[in-house]
């Protein structure tokens, strides 16, 4: 190991700090400048020559990076103070030259294990840091990320994202799910529309994030819903399982009774929620993936010629059918052109209102209802057009159950 000190002594200047963290897995409890002079001692003793102490200001790998430990604290104890959190973490952004440095010398020496210097300068860093703050240093999950970013001198915030989860009601047709920028300009703003970018006027994430984003003082607001409605079904019922994600929220201290109150009232009467939860970024990743069945009861026109006795046994046989969905005429500019293949899981026509048929239809998660209908040109088979022999279309649909994530939520 001293044959190695040697070696290392040889390339030039380095300091404690440096030169102990080349050592960093040999023995407890020792800081890594504590190892490194250690070592400096040691290897004078072995090779009997005069001990010559490290001169401040002269590293070839650091340039003494970590005499600033208290200046990068105080800078990054400042950019936190109109920050609401908790527990924090340490990141470092180290300039290539010292990067190449200390990666040239492990190359050349072979050396097992070291410590990157980003490594120690982050724990040291992050200790100073809660020292100053009284905050939590918490590497898994930090509400704050600080980036130290040496060679521009500037301490760079990421800020994590809260999340809660709930489910809501769309009250009213004509409002899609999420924020969609203009066809015509794509979000630049443009006289169709009316300079504000956006396809339509609100959506059901810009009418749920608008109270949060002033509570949570957050960036923006996201909205992660199981699955969507189309712009001109409603959601009733039992509501649809979301996560609404605030962006680099200032402010973590909301109480959840009260955001729901505050929503509802901002909100209604054209959409309203029920928070359930606070939740997580691993929540959104369920809520994605999960296929749960539908429940959907939808207004039907058909040919009036035709009985209700002849709907109901064409209904029936779509109970339990497999379909065949290639990507309908209506989504294909945004959606892959795949055939996807999903049941009906029930299917029941309830009667007849104001000469149109009320059906109501569990389908398993992605099953397209109007095409289940409509047949969309053949693209759908079977569908209960195909099975009428006559041309049908769903004129109004009402999504009123959709199967929440396996907790029990329903």
């Amino acid at each position: 190991m001293l044959e190695t000190v040697h070696n290392i002594l040889e390339y030039g200047d380095i300091c404690d700090h440096c030169l102990g963290r080349l050592f960093a897995k040999r023995s407890f409890g020792l800081t890594n400048e504590q190892r490194g002079n250690a070592l400096r001692i040691a290897h004078a003793l072995a090779y009997n020559i005069p001990f010559v102490p490290y001169e401040k200001g002269t590293c070839w790998i650091c340039n003494d990076l970590f005499d600033q430990i208290p200046y990068w604290a105080e800078k990054v104890a400042v950019a936190l103070k109109d920050i609401d959190y908790e527990t924090f973490v340490i990141g470092t952004r180290v300039p290539p030259m010292m990067t190449e440095s200390e990666e040239m010398i492990w190359s050349d020496l072979s050396l097992e294990k070291p410590e990157p210097l980003k490594s120690e300068m982050n724990r040291e860093v992050g200790k100073a840091v809660s020292a100053l703050t009284g905050k939590k240093g918490d590497p898994k999950n930090p509400e704050v990320t600080a980036v130290l970013n040496i060679a521009d001198d500037c301490v760079e915030l990421q800020i994590a994202s809260v999340y809660f989860y709930g489910r809501y009601l769309k009250l009213e047709r004509g409002i899609p799910q999420t924020h969609w920028d203009c066809r015509a300009c794509r979000g630049r703003g443009c006289e169709k529309c009316n300079f504000t970018g956006k396809q339509y006027p609100t959506s059901v994430e810009e009418l749920i994030a608008e109270v949060p984003i002033q509570l949570f003082s957050a960036e923006k607001g996201v909205l992660h819903g199981s699955g969507r409605e189309d712009i001109d079904a409603v959601m009733i019922g039992t509501g649809r399982p979301f996560v609404m994600e605030m962006q680099n929220p200032l402010n973590r201290k909301v109480n959840l009774q009260e955001l729901e109150s505050a929503i509802n009232a901002s909100a209604g009467p054209r959409v309203q929620v029920k928070l359930e939860s606070w939740s997580d970024k691993k929540m959104v990743e369920m809520l994605k993936s999960h296929k749960g069945h539908k429940t959907y009861r939808i207004l039907v026109d058909i040919d009036d010629s035709i009985s209700l006795d002849k709907v109901q046994n064409a209904v029936s046989k779509l109970k339990g059918a497999l379909i065949h969905q290639r990507t309908p005429e209506r989504v294909a500019h945004r959606r892959a052109d795949l055939v996807r293949e999903r049941s009906v899981v029930d299917i029941e026509c309830l009667g007849i209102e104001d000469s149109l048929y009320r059906i109501e239809v569990v389908g398993e998660g992605g099953l397209y209802i109007k095409e289940l209908v409509s047949g969309d040109g053949g693209r759908t088979t079977p569908s209960l057009a195909e099975i009428l022999a006559v041309p049908a279309k769903v004129v109004a649909l009402d999504v009123v159950q959709v199967d929440g994530i396996n907790n029990g939520d329903e």
